[in-house]
């Protein structure tokens, strides 16, 4: 073969790729790494998570407890939500809305799964926002893998059980 036809098969290959990727995703970018502020505007603007669904057995608002607040709504993505069986996969994104008594929303959290991230906390990235998008705290925060390491056999995650 031609080295010219290599190239001209291999430049079909990533448009082909890149079709199938943007067909996929709706034409929208998949989520960023774990960059709390690339991880917003993904969330907020490219896919908007209050478009998202909600947990079979978790559906709008719904009692909580500290350090969410004593309410809360929970958005997971499409990847998220087409898990059968834990572990979730890379690019699963849980959002969580946290309400105060009055139903004011408070803050939002964050568990985005990145693979290769933190395996000792199943890959997951935490975010704490102000409403505004001012982050808090992200990463491999401390509280938040403390606290989630009680549901570690579901892969992290309180609010929905297969």
């Amino acid at each position: 073969m031609s080295k010219r036809l290599v190239v001209i098969i291999g430049v079909l290959s990533l448009v082909a790729g890149s079709i199938t990727l943007g067909l996929a995703t709706g034409g929208q970018a998949g989520p960023p790494g774990p960059d709390a502020a690339a991880l917003w505007k993904f969330f907020t603007q490219v896919s908007p998570y209050q478009q998202w669904g909600y947990f079979p057995d978790h559906k709008g608002m719904r009692p909580g407890r500290a350090p969410h607040g004593p309410l809360h709504k929970v958005f997971v993505n499409k990847v998220g939500l087409s898990a059968k069986k834990v572990p979730y996969a890379y690019g699963t994104i849980v959002v969580k809305d946290n309400y105060n008594k009055a139903r004011k929303l408070v803050a939002i959290t964050v568990m985005f799964k990145v693979k290769g991230y933190n395996p000792s906390a199943g890959d997951w990235y935490w975010v704490m926002y102000k409403p505004g998008g001012k982050v808090g705290r992200a990463g491999k925060v401390k509280g938040c893998i403390k606290c989630h390491a009680a549901v570690k056999n579901q892969d992290w995650v309180f609010v929905h059980k297969f």
